[in-house]
């Protein structure tokens, strides 16, 4: 299955570099592009694409973050990877709560471009290295400071989703038809729920959703 992707970044020869370099690779397409994200949003209305490239700072019109604040709320499907130049833990902050499922530097390798693309496509989260060391060390902080860590917000959506689906009985091969991924992304996301929420069996999942009130209701 081809992966469209919608481009949005407000420097043309930028979005024709990226184009020519995704559209080389196998079951990738760029399917449109926009310069500001007013026009990202009306584009993905229309294109409904699988992944939207985002620029963060758009000088022009509305900003990365706002259009994906937006974008999420009206098509939480869409998975957003945010492009930046900034290497600053005030921006990796601000692109988790927008609701983007990753960010990459724009001085990222290709071949790392072309892996978050197909991280975030899969519903995982995708966080370049220096952005992960960063938020590891402010959650030990935390938790050195005793100060109340909710694990459940460390899972990517898809985590959450097949952390629901497991929690209601379905195994691994009906939760990868469910979530159209193959039951290896199954048992991959399986593992780091897991390891993020410190549980070491299934019957300890069911009753971590269950506490949640992901199954509807709580005990």
């Amino acid at each position: 299955m081809t992966t469209s992707i919608l481009l949005v970044d407000d420097h043309a020869v930028v979005r024709t570099g990226l184009k020519l370099l995704i559209n080389d690779i196998e079951n990738m397409e760029v399917v449109g592009e926009a310069s500001e994200g007013d026009e990202a949003i009306k584009m993905v209305e229309q294109l409904k694409p699988k992944v939207v490239l985002m620029d963060l700072s758009m000088p022009h019109g509305k900003d990365g973050l706002s259009a994906t604040v937006e974008i999420k709320k009206r098509w939480p499907e869409v998975q957003i990877l945010i492009l930046t130049m900034h290497d600053d833990e005030e921006y990796l902050f601000r692109v988790i709560q927008a609701g983007a499922s990753g960010c990459i530097l724009k001085s990222a390798l290709h071949n790392e471009l072309i892996h978050a693309i197909t991280v975030v496509a899969e519903g995982s989260a995708y966080l370049y290295p220096t952005a992960t060391k960063k938020l590891m060390e402010d959650y030990l902080d935390k938790l050195q400071s005793g100060a109340n860590v909710d694990t459940y917000s460390l899972l990517s959506e898809r985590e959450k989703e097949v952390l629901t689906l497991i929690a209601k009985g379905f195994s691994n091969k009906e939760i990868a038809e469910k979530l159209i991924i193959s039951v290896k992304t199954v048992e991959n996301h399986k593992a780091r729920i897991m390891e993020k929420l410190k549980l070491k069996t299934r019957p300890e999942l069911v009753e971590y959703a269950l506490k949640k009130g992901l199954l509807g209701y709580g005990i």
